[in-house]
C-alpha cells in the first residue's frame, strides 16, 4: 500500500513539474507581451487573438517581446478567410522585413506545417502530399512545434507533418511571431497559445 501511494505521489510530482513549466503566451484579454509590426490588424475578440488584413494589404507580424531558443509551442488556429499566415521561430525584424523560419499556416494544399526561410532559402521542407489532408479547412486546427538545437518537428492535429535537422536554424536566435501575408482578404483566429521552454 505504501509503495503504491509513493508511486502515485511520484507520478503526480512529475506531472506537476512538467505542466508547471508551460506558460501562456496569449492571456485571452489583450496583447500584453506582444509587439505589432506593420499596419495590419491584430485584436482580441471572444478570448481569441485575431489577425486581419488592413487597408494597406501588406505583410504584418505580431512578435513576442521575449526571445525563445528551445521550446515546445502549441496553439489552435482557424482559417476564417484566405488564411495565408504562419508562425515564425527564432526570428528578428526590421520594420516589416522579417528574418527567420516560418512554420506555414495556410489553406488546403498550401503546405501547412512546412518550414519556409524568409529572405533566404525559401521552402526548406514541405509536408508530403498525402499529409496535406490533415488540415481541417475552416475548423479549429491544433499546431505543435518542437524546436531543440538544430531540429524542428511540426504536428498538425496530432499528425507529424515534417522533421528537419538544419545547421542554420540551430544557430538562429530570436522571437516567435505570427504573420499576416500580403495581398489582403486574410483573417485568422488563434487561441490557447502555450509554450514550454526546453533545455539544450
Amino acid at each position: 500500500m505504501m509503495k503504491y501511494l509513493f508511486l502515485l505521489l511520484l507520478n503526480f510530482l512529475i506531472f506537476y513539474i512538467a505542466t508547471a513549466q508551460e506558460a501562456k503566451l496569449f492571456n485571452g484579454r489583450d496583447l500584453t507581451g506582444w509587439t505589432i509590426h506593420g499596419t495590419e490588424k491584430w485584436y482580441v475578440e471572444n478570448k481569441q487573438l485575431v489577425c486581419e488584413s488592413g487597408p494597406d494589404k501588406q505583410y504584418g507580424y505580431l512578435s513576442t517581446n521575449k526571445k525563445y531558443k528551445n521550446f515546445l509551442l502549441t496553439l489552435d488556429f482557424k482559417l476564417e478567410a484566405n488564411g495565408n499566415s504562419g508562425v515564425f521561430i527564432r526570428s528578428g525584424i526590421d520594420g516589416t522585413k522579417i528574418n527567420g523560419w516560418q512554420v506555414e499556416v495556410a489553406p488546403e494544399e498550401h503546405h501547412t506545417g512546412g518550414i519556409y526561410e524568409s529572405y533566404g532559402r525559401g521552402w526548406i521542407i514541405q509536408p508530403k502530399p498525402e499529409d496535406e489532408k490533415w488540415l481541417k479547412g475552416k475548423e479549429w486546427n491544433k499546431l505543435k512545434i518542437h524546436v531543440i538545437g538544430d531540429e524542428v518537428t511540426t504536428w498538425l492535429n496530432g499528425h507529424q507533418m515534417v522533421y528537419l535537422k538544419d545547421e542554420k536554424i540551430g544557430k538562429g536566435e530570436g522571437f516567435i511571431a505570427l504573420q499576416i501575408h500580403d495581398g489582403g482578404g486574410i483573417k485568422v483566429r488563434w487561441r490557447d497559445i502555450k509554450i514550454k521552454q526546453l533545455k539544450d
